[in-house]
């Protein structure tokens, strides 16, 4: 993978790009292999504009994600499945699957992953396929660029989910694993906002993250003391579904939502 983090378009100012691209736009129409174009169109500004750090991010999770030693502590497969209780790779080939064994068109990851979840997603683009990922923290993009070496058809961005810097219904699916829960809720209503507004009309939107688990599920109990001191924001997602952070204006075709490991997590699909 080339370690510039944005394409062509990405050097121009907003209004310039947009401007660019409709010049452009007409005398691209029917063209098949538009590569260039078809950045141009998606990319509003990229890392002409530079996320700062989120406060949350800093305070509550600096540990995890931001520290210099946190990319080699918790990017072992073995540790990241034991997090999630044995679950990463059901859960992880459920959201894979909501994509198809192949991939021909645009996704766009929300966040970076610990674990082999973007490399998964990786083996499944065709020639056609084309793989996006955001995320606000440098290392973390970093890191990413290591674990793919190279691959081709993937390009990262130094974004903010809160803030993407692509142009409306850019993407034939959004997903967005394990990221909901990190957030307080004012960033992730602004982060379903987001992922909603650059997928294209009958594209999907795949959330997979926490959920609040049955009656009878030991776990109900066991993770409430792991929540309140490690993932504050966490038991939102107990207490509301995530089709309760959905912008008023936004019309759906469907909301699909299944459970996994006694209700603990879950993984919520929608159609624009």
């Amino acid at each position: 993978m080339s370690s510039q983090s944005a394409p062509y378009a990405a050097t121009l100012p907003r209004s310039s790009a947009l401007d660019q691209v409709a010049r452009v736009e007409p005398a691209m129409a029917g063209v098949k292999n538009a590569a260039v174009f078809e950045e141009a169109r998606r990319m509003v500004d990229g890392s002409a504009h530079v996320p700062l750090l989120p406060a949350y991010l800093q305070q509550t999770y600096w540990w995890a994600y931001l520290h210099p030693n946190a990319v080699w502590v918790f990017e072992r497969q073995w540790l990241v499945n034991l997090i999630l209780w044995g679950n990463f790779a059901e859960l992880r080939d459920a959201a894979l699957a909501e994509m198809g064994e192949t991939i021909d068109g645009t996704v766009l990851q929300v966040a970076c992953v610990y674990g082999d979840f973007t490399e998964r997603l990786a083996q499944r683009l065709t020639p056609n396929g084309r793989l996006d990922v955001v995320d606000v923290a440098p290392v973390q993009l970093e890191n990413l660029k290591t674990k793919l070496n190279g691959a081709a058809q993937i390009v990262v961005y130094h974004q903010d989910s809160t803030d993407l810097r692509f142009v409306d219904a850019s993407y034939d699916c959004v997903v967005v694993f394990f990221l909901l829960h990190e957030q307080p809720e004012a960033t992730r209503i602004q982060t379903i906002a987001q992922a909603l507004r650059v997928v294209k009309p009958g594209g999907k939107v795949v959330f997979v993250d926490y959920h609040r688990p049955d009656a009878i599920n030991p776990f109900r109990y066991v993770m409430v003391p792991i929540f309140k001191s490690l993932e504050p924001f966490a038991m939102d997602l107990w207490n509301k579904e995530i089709a309760d952070w959905l912008p008023t204006s936004v019309r759906l075709a469907s909301i699909d939502k299944q459970t996994f490991f006694g209700g603990l997590y879950q993984k919520v699909v929608m159609i624009r």
